[in-house]
């Protein structure tokens, strides 16, 4: 698998945004991806250097439309720590 293929997406809220300021930045990544692999494509794509990865898989929620009941996806969640002093730029905008 390729880097782009691995990192899905950044994720963004107001949990995501606070942990910038501790240099720890959340993505969406492949559901199949190891800790390896997404330490490898995030230094690839961004060219930052990674301390720690920590990935979880978020599990699916009850949505109603009407009178059925759901469930959202199941997806995977990746919070990357990068060094002191390095910081990898999300929208044009440097945390």
């Amino acid at each position: 698998m390729t880097a782009h293929e691995i990192i899905i997406r950044p994720i963004v809220s107001e949990q995501s945004y606070d942990m910038m300021e501790q240099n720890k930045y959340t993505f969406e990544v492949a559901k199949f991806a190891t800790k390896l692999q997404v330490r490898d494509a995030i230094e690839e794509i961004f060219g930052v250097h990674v301390t720690r990865v920590n990935t979880l898989n978020v599990k699916p929620k009850t949505k109603r439309v009407r009178y059925i009941a759901g469930k959202t996806r199941t997806w995977k969640k990746a919070i990357v720590t990068v060094a002191e002093g390095e910081t990898i730029e999300i929208f044009g905008t440097q945390a």
